[in-house]
């Protein structure tokens, strides 16, 4: 690669829609669930000693990624693709992307809240700005190398 494959303007422009509306879908999903586990009355000390811990510390990842693939595959078929075509565009195109930034704000919202469980909204602006700045290199590579973009 030579030094002005990173300098396409409009591909950079391209790459960052398609990470916002990935942003979007993971949001969905993993504020969702810590918002659910805010206003439920879980505590970290309650998930601690459940058997079940592990579990609560990924779904907000996991309900991030099933949301982020429902809305990019709603909005391939907007775009007149077939069910089929567009679930299996999302995840083949965008899943390394959702992963990515899914971790990104798991990490982020854990070292800036020091691990607390729940809505923390303090944090929010620095997970989505992390979550957007982490797989949006990744976006611009495969839409310039590749061709390839989930929308």
């Amino acid at each position: 690669m030579n030094g002005d494959f990173w300098s396409c303007k409009h591909t950079w422009k391209q790459s960052a829609t398609n990470t916002k509306w990935c942003l979007i879908g993971c949001s969905i999903g993993e504020f969702g669930t810590l918002a659910y586990y805010s206003f439920s009355g879980l505590t970290a000390d309650l998930v601690m000693y459940s058997n079940l811990w592990y579990l609560f510390a990924i779904l907000p990842l996991i309900n991030g990624l099933a949301t982020s693939v429902m809305l990019e595959t709603a909005i391939l078929m907007r775009n007149q693709m077939d069910f089929s075509n567009a679930l299996s565009t999302a995840f083949g195109m965008s899943f390394i992307s959702m992963l990515m930034m899914e971790i990104s704000m798991e990490v982020t919202d854990l070292l800036f809240t020091g691990g607390q469980l729940g809505m923390n909204y303090y944090a929010l602006p620095l997970m989505l700005l992390v979550g957007f700045l982490t797989p949006w290199p990744y976006n611009y590579w495969r839409l310039k190398k590749l061709g390839k973009a989930c929308h």
